[in-house]
């Protein structure tokens, strides 16, 4: 059956990193994929949590929410703090940027990175992770700059999702596939080819092994044409 938006299954919604779009942030990155739009920055601050003081090491973090007309009906703000939803993806950002870190020996140091769904049509937490990655390079970038430390980005992070859709596997699902798939997978990715986190989940039954290879190389596929993206938006 045709995709929703006329892709072949294997094919990316359009992607845009517009890297810096935010003046005061160390690092920024408003990343649109297809009708997915969020604002990621990363603000260094002087300080790192209670349990790694004294180590000389610092640390990177993630803070993910939706505005409340993201989506088509509007939801409430989590004014007493994360749901489990958030809390999940939240963490996911957190280790995926992580990973991507070559060291923390950068001093006591905080990077938090805010991820603020804008516009959300599914892939919400691929998206946050895939443009997170610019922001926290530029954020690094400014951090080696001003400290004089040498700079502790290690290497790109992206992410991306894969389904299974009336029996037929599709890229990067949009909302209305999503909500509709069989099978709904993340897939977080190193450059050029190390896996950071595999989320696969059976909606509507159960997948094969035959599927979940398929699902492996269409989100391979996929997320090195996304670093493509993103050396292209840092200009490496």
């Amino acid at each position: 059956m045709p995709r929703p938006d006329g892709r072949s299954n294997d094919e990316l919604r359009p992607l845009v990193l517009e890297r810096g779009a935010n003046p005061y942030a160390e690092g920024s990155c408003l990343v649109r994929a297809g009708g997915t739009l969020v604002h990621c920055t990363a603000s260094v601050e002087a300080g790192v949590p209670s349990w790694r003081r004294g180590s000389g090491q610092g640390w990177v973090t993630a803070e993910y929410a939706m505005l409340p007309r993201a989506t088509s009906e509007r939801t409430s703000r989590e004014r007493n703090g994360p749901g489990g939803r958030t809390q999940e993806i939240q963490r996911l950002i957190g280790r995926s940027l992580r990973a991507a870190m070559g060291t923390m020996a950068f001093g006591e140091y905080t990077i938090r990175v805010d991820c603020d769904v804008l516009q959300a049509d599914g892939g919400t937490r691929t998206a946050s992770i895939t443009g997170a990655c610019v922001a926290l390079a530029d954020a690094t970038a400014w951090l080696s700059r001003t400290t004089g430390v040498p700079d502790p980005f290690g290497c790109l992070v992206a992410a991306v999702s894969v389904g299974v859709v009336e029996g037929e596997v599709r890229l990067d699902l949009a909302y209305l596939e999503d909500k509709e798939a069989g099978v709904d997978a993340n897939f977080v990715m190193l450059e050029p080819d190390r896996f950071v986190e595999v989320q696969g989940t059976g909606e509507a039954g159960t997948f094969s092994r035959t599927e979940l290879d398929s699902l492996l190389a269409y989100g391979e596929r996929g997320i090195a044409r996304l670093f493509a993206l993103q050396r292209k938006a840092l200009g490496r």
